[in-house]
């Protein structure tokens, strides 16, 4: 029976949209031109079409099991608590890797700006963890309004810089299509992943709904078709308006703006990528700190490390500080976040295969599982870091579970007599405490 209050299809759509329309598409165009070149249109139309099974499939299960736990949740009811928890380990650990990446887009516009080159980009990555951390610490939220707020701010600077761009198309710049060879389509698609993550918070917003099972699927249909065109537009424009130049851009956005407008837009587009990360950074350290909180809650992690919000909040951030400091470019950072984005996606595509009926919902959930095998795959070697964080987590809960199985044997002094403690129950084993 459908609700009567909750999120409306239009409500949840635009929730959807901002789900995955996040801070990369400032600099997503630039990151795949320098890696394939004008092919890399092709990685974004790849990503696009794969956009549409995987989110389906998380939209079909959100609207069959809604619950905010999301594809943790989907793991969990299909392979058990151990492999749901490795999935949490994947969210948790990628953030304070994330984090340095994602402020480095803002950082890189800031850059534009004032100059400054990777130091501006440390204190820009500086400024935004440290504020959010602040307020999180302290219990202050960006409200999911504000977030949405911040999100249509995005989508009307994309349709702004699309239209201001289109008079100075050149087609020649599509020559030589495929510079670094048809082979760079790959590398590139593994890249774009950071722009298409959060298909799997659809199913995490399905208990939101006033009507689930006929909302989820619209609302994700709906948002998929928009994010697609916003994210091909802006990928389209930026290969034909600036060209070669692209793959060295630090702020294409902020290049595309100026060649339409001039004036003062780089400052414009600084600010609006500042605002946007700060969204983006609060979201995930907010939802992370509560992840890991939970973890400990439930033996995944240890209680000491993570058994509140704040220690959680602390290993995160002093995680992203680590991250910040190693001298890992931002390509390769990248990957190792959508490594882990993928491995999730895996894993949730996998326990839908057991969890949706038979027919055309397994279909769709096989092609979106063969299709995130193959991007893990094109992730090469910096996959290898979430298949370690996996098996990090089996191990440790492998480990705790035969601690805990050890201490709830009774000790003895001696084979014929056991010495109770009188401040506890006995306990025998096969009997429940």
């Amino acid at each position: 029976m459908a609700q009567t209050s909750g999120l409306s299809l239009a409500q949840g759509a635009a929730l959807c949209v901002g789900a995955v329309l996040g801070t990369g598409v400032i600099s997503m165009p630039a990151l795949a031109a320098e890696v394939a070149g004008p092919a890399s249109l092709v990685a974004w139309i790849a990503l696009i079409v794969l956009s549409a099974p995987l989110a389906w499939t998380f939209a079909a299960l959100g609207a069959r099991h809604p619950d905010g736990g999301g594809v943790s949740t989907y793991v969990r009811l299909a392979f058990g608590p151990r492999l749901g928890a490795a999935v949490g380990w994947c969210f948790f650990f990628a953030v304070p890797l994330g984090a340095p990446a994602a402020t480095a887009f803002a950082g890189g516009y800031v850059a534009d700006v004032v100059g400054g080159g990777r130091t501006t980009v440390l204190l820009v990555f500086l400024a935004i963890v440290g504020t959010v951390f602040v307020m999180n610490w302290f219990g202050l939220r960006v409200t999911g309004r504000v977030q949405l707020v911040l999100t249509g701010v995005l989508a009307a600077l994309l349709l702004v810089t699309v239209v201001a761009a289109l008079p100075h198309v050149r087609w020649d710049n599509l020559t030589p299509f495929a510079p670094h060879g048809w082979s760079a389509v790959g590398p590139a698609s593994a890249v774009l992943v950071w722009g298409f993550a959060g298909w799997e918070a659809v199913s995490s917003l399905a208990g939101s709904y006033r009507n689930p099972r006929r909302d989820v699927p619209r609302a994700t249909a709906i948002a998929v078709v928009v994010v697609g065109a916003l994210y091909l537009a802006v990928a389209a424009v930026s290969v034909l308006v600036l060209g070669p130049a692209l793959g060295g851009s630090k702020a294409p956005l902020a290049d595309l703006l100026a060649s339409g407008f001039g004036g003062p837009v780089r400052v414009i587009t600084a600010v609006v990528a500042v605002l946007l990360t700060v969204g983006a950074v609060n979201a995930y350290l907010a939802g992370a700190s509560q992840l890991g909180a939970a973890l400990a809650r439930d033996g995944a992690l240890p209680a000491r490390l993570a058994g509140t919000p704040r220690k959680a909040l602390l290993v995160i951030f002093g995680g992203s500080v680590v991250s910040a400091a190693l001298p890992i470019d931002l390509h390769t950072m990248l990957l190792l976040v959508t490594g882990c984005f993928t491995l999730v996606y895996v894993i949730g595509t996998a326990a839908a295969l057991r969890l949706l009926p038979r027919g055309g919902s397994r279909v769709v959930a096989m092609v979106g599982l063969v299709s995130v095998v193959g991007l893990l795959w094109l992730n090469g070697a910096p996959a290898l870091l979430s298949l370690v964080i996996v098996a990090a987590s089996l191990a440790y809960q492998a480990w705790r579970a035969r601690r805990v199985a050890k201490s709830a044997i009774p000790s003895s002094i001696n084979a014929g007599s056991v010495a109770p403690n009188p401040n506890t129950k006995p306990c025998l084993v096969g009997e429940s405490e």
